[in-house]
């Protein structure tokens, strides 16, 4: 660009110019007209000086050609359509190098006004044709003009955003339209500043830098002044066109057809995919920009995320479909250097996991080129002794999927958080319980009593061990002291009976239980969510969800302060018409019902149950025979696509740990209509809510029923005589899984139950769910 005179491009100014006159072929003559009248009036050259100059260069140019007598070999139209050429090529040349370019774009609105009275300001160069540069300074040159003349330009600014957020960020139409209200050039230049490679950034990264840019702009309806109160993560972006390079440098593109291969191929090849992938090396360019930012970020921690170009999309998550790897960064720098590159491959190989790959081709996305870019992030918390993590982390979604008491209203949102990393609050983990709470009552638990609070509790907190340079999961009493800061807010103590406020610093870390309770009832951490929850729903137009870091203030109460991770639009499964419990069904009928976080809605006329016996699966010993139990499922889920099916199991369906329950994955459940927990009274596998973990935005965009049945609620049903006594047909449907029998059973309804089907009716205002044999019926939901 051409600093004095202000030409948007990367070209010599004349050749920009001469671009832009392109553009208006029929009034090109009148505007160089204009600009000679303007050379002429500022005194740039006068006009018989300029004609002579025309002369001149007109004779030099028929030399070039090969004309030995100009006069006599060129007619005089001939010499006079030279002249004319000469004549607008030095027009562009003086006029580019002495006036500026905003002179030009005044002439050409005046020409056009002249042509069209009233007629609105033009951008004069095609911007899906232009450099970046050329962009940015146009739409940079546009928000700094006055109000009035802005407001006239503004269509040509949305235009430019459009372009540079389309080339940058992401071409997901749903979601230009919403950014292109919002972000600003400076927000655009700050990402394509920071933007690693020449790729777009990716959906996990668009969604959240958009987010954070709403939540930055002042509104009359924040009840909070919400930019004081909300940042994001200090953050990087890794193009996605590295991936495709570092894909093709090591002979890994054979592995781009991963997604039309049977699934068995796909799960069986992908140790190999991945062995490929961390044997591969990266260009030196790369390495070397990658060891640069180590140099500027220090020794902080780094966190990378997969930020794919189909991630967070209106209508397909990928919640937890691609990995994400924390680099704790306390190596030497070529060591953090290591540990960042292999991350990187893990996340890159994570793209032909079977899990997104079989999502993929369940929501129509098969055929879509995906390509991974990379959102890298300093890690947001505090150090505390020898760990690094945050106070507090969690999900929130802007509607409540569910309720525990009908005082509960839906729409002021729903949030799951714990103490330390995120990661125990975003998947379904061994022995432990983060806080849900519901927004509209904070204080409102689904536990009855203090028991069950410290029962259903978190146990365990993920941190970054600095000393031992990892990612660490401890007991909290291991990392938790009475001196940590803000502890009274996060935490009480339990005293067998009842939970003790905390008082002091001088507490057993062994009988802390992280209530959050005066986090949500002395500060306005529960209002400020809300109010952010609300405000990304109105501007996305829809509900979504977030994954965020707090940290505290100093203070008494402390001030929550949110770093924005993640924001995604939600799945929308609302129904037409509220489901109706039948209330003349005999007892006998009746197979199981649940009052405890009903979800609203219904599935009929289920041919099979797939029912994983909770007393036999804990029989079980061995891990890699829980294992193969899950796989199981799997092939039952391909067998039975095209029926009606529900699953019925113990514990934790999708559990990390498979002692606590089947540890399916989103590619051995996506056919089934309803998944059902049950709980062991007294057990280890007692069911606990999956509400805004990965898993649960799996089974709500597969349209898939969670429910569970609580063994701690006396008005749930059950009939286990039922499941126990019916044939099993597993080994007519999978001649070759007849061995896991005793734990495995496939009922087939109809067939033991007269004719009738099964019949699964929640109500999720009422608290209510039923499921109960019947006559096929006209189903609304088919």
């Amino acid at each position: 660009m051409d600093g004095e005179r202000g030409y948007p491009w990367h070209l010599p100014p004349a050749l920009a110019l001469h671009l832009e006159i392109l553009r208006y072929p029929i009034l090109a003559r009148r505007i160089r007209e204009r600009m000679r009248q303007e050379l002429f009036a500022r005194g740039i050259i006068t006009p018989e000086a300029f004609e002579a100059e025309v002369r001149e260069k007109a004779l030099i140019s028929q030399r070039l050609e090969g004309l030995t007598d100009p006069f006599g070999q060129e007619s005089a139209e001939e010499w006079e359509e030279r002249l004319a050429q000469i004549r607008d090529q030095l027009t562009e040349f003086y006029f580019a190098y002495n006036l500026p370019h905003s002179l030009f774009v005044e002439i050409v609105r005046s020409v056009l006004e002249e042509r069209a009275p009233g007629h609105r300001p033009v951008l004069t160069f095609n911007p899906e044709l232009a450099p970046v540069e050329a962009l940015f300074a146009q739409a940079e040159a546009y928000e700094a003009a006055p109000p009035e003349q802005r407001k006239a330009v503004l269509p040509h600014l949305k235009e430019i955003r459009v372009v540079l957020i389309k080339s940058i960020i992401s071409d997901q139409l749903a979601f230009v339209g919403i950014a292109r209200e919002h972000f600003t050039s400076a927000d655009l230049r700050a990402i394509y500043e920071r933007r690693i490679g020449q790729g777009k950034i990716g959906g996990k990264a668009a969604g959240m830098m958009l987010a954070w840019r709403v939540l930055q702009a002042p509104d009359p309806e924040d009840p909070f002044p919400l930019a004081e109160r909300v940042g994001i993560p200090d953050s990087w972006f890794i193009g996605a066109d590295v991936f495709y390079e570092f894909m093709e440098r090591n002979g890994l593109l054979p592995y781009l057809n991963q997604k039309y291969k049977p699934e068995e191929e796909i799960r069986a090849e992908f140790p190999e995919v991945q062995h490929a992938f961390l044997a591969g090396r990266f260009p030196g360019w790369f390495v070397q920009r990658l060891r640069d930012l180590l140099r500027e970020v220090g020794p902080h921690p780094l966190i990378v995320r997969s930020s794919s170009l189909l991630e967070d999309n209106f209508g397909a998550s990928f919640a937890g479909k691609y990995e994400s790897h924390f680099c704790p960064n306390q190596g030497s720098l070529e060591e953090n250097l290591e540990a960042l590159l292999t991350a990187i491959k893990r996340v890159y190989a994570s793209v032909f996991h079977p899990d997104p790959l079989i999502y993929r081709r369940h929501v129509g996305l098969l055929d879509y080129d995906e390509r991974m870019a990379i959102l890298l992030q300093k890690v947001e918390g505090t150090r505390y002794g020898r760990y690094f993590f945050p106070p507090v982390a969690g999900v929130a979604y802007s509607r409540n999927p569910f309720r525990w008491s009908p005082r509960i209203r839906r729409e002021d949102g729903f949030m799951r958080m714990v103490v330390g990393l995120g990661t125990r609050a975003v998947e379904r983990v061994a022995h432990d319980y983060p806080r849900m709470v519901a927004l509209s009552h904070p204080g409102l638990r689904p536990e009855k009593d203090p028991q069950a609070i410290a029962r259903y509790a978190q146990h365990f907190i993920d941190v970054i061990d600095l000393e031992e340079n990892a990612f660490r999961t401890l007991r909290v009493h291991e990392v938790l002291e009475g001196d940590y800061p803000g502890l009274a807010y996060l935490a009480a103590v339990h005293k067998g009976d009842y939970l003790q406020p905390l008082i002091g610093r001088h507490v057993d870390p062994r009988a802390l239980v992280l209530t959050f309770d005066r986090l949500l009832q002395e500060t306005d951490f529960a209002p400020l969510m809300r109010a952010v929850l609300r405000k990304l729903e109105r501007h996305y137009g829809r509900p979504v969800d977030i994954e965020f870091a707090v940290l505290l203030e100093g203070g008494r109460p402390p001030r929550p302060m949110l770093r924005l991770l993640q924001c995604r639009p939600q799945t929308d499964r609302e129904q037409a018409a509220r489901p109706r419990i039948p209330r003349d069904v005999p007892e006998e009928d009746i197979l199981f019902a649940s009052y405890q976080m009903v979800p609203h809605g219904a599935v009929y006329n289920i041919r099979y149950v797939i029912y994983v016996d909770p007393m036999a699966y804990t029989r079980i010993p061995e891990l890699s025979a829980r294992l193969e139990i899950a796989r199981v499922i799997g092939r039952l889920n391909r067998r039975l696509a095209g029926e009606r099916f529900i699953l019925i199991g113990p514990g934790r369906w999708g559990s990390v740990n498979p002692y606590l329950g089947v540890k399916v994955g989103y590619a051995d459940i996506y056919n089934a209509r309803a998944l059902v927990e049950i709980g062991l009274r007294g057990a280890q596998g007692s069911p606990e809510p999956s509400y805004g973990t990965h898993f649960f935005r799996d089974l709500i965009e597969a349209q898939i029923y969670p429910l569970a049945l609580s063994p701690d609620d006396e008005r749930a049903a059950f009939r286990a005589d039922f499941f126990l006594r019916a044939p099993n047909v597993l080994a007519a449907l999978l001649p070759e899984e007849a061995s896991h029998a005793e734990v495995v059973k496939v009922i087939d309804i109809p067939a033991v139950a007269g004719g009738r089907y099964l019949h699964l009716v929640m109500d999720g205002d009422q608290e209510e769910a039923m499921a109960y044999l019947g006559p096929k019926v006209e189903d609304p939901g088919a």
